[in-house]
């Protein structure tokens, strides 16, 4: 059975940093390409980060998180983490993690086939 489980959400203030973690059981990380998604409150949800399998080494930020959120794999640990730094009120929202069964890192949610409880984040200002 694959479970997904996110942590390290919390509050913290505009300008700030958090980091989340998802760990992985099940299902093997290094070969699928692997994301994180952001959901907030009357909002669909919308991705934020994609790796790509370890054999490819590519990630993806969506543009408004470009140059202040970083993500990495732990592929011996099978865990993904988030660094956000320089956040903003407008990152907050519930973080999901999700794994694909493609090699390749798209925003498309048809493509993420197990999802996260999720974890919140919110940014005060």
């Amino acid at each position: 059975e694959v479970q997904l489980v996110e942590s390290g959400g919390g509050s913290v203030q505009a300008g700030g940093s958090l980091r989340l973690s998802c760990t992985a059981t099940g299902f093997n990380f290094g070969n699928y390409a692997i994301a994180w998604f952001r959901q907030a409150p009357g909002k669909g949800r919308e991705g934020v980060s994609c790796i790509s399998p370890s054999w490819l080494g590519r990630t993806t930020y969506a543009d408004s998180v470009k140059g202040r959120f970083t993500v990495s794999a732990d592929n011996a640990k099978n865990t993904m983490d988030l660094q956000m730094n320089s956040m903003k009120p407008e990152d907050t929202a519930v973080y999901y993690c999700g794994t694909t069964t493609q090699d390749y890192c798209s925003f498309s949610l048809g493509g993420y086939r197990y999802w996260g409880q999720g974890t919140q984040v919110t940014v005060y200002s």
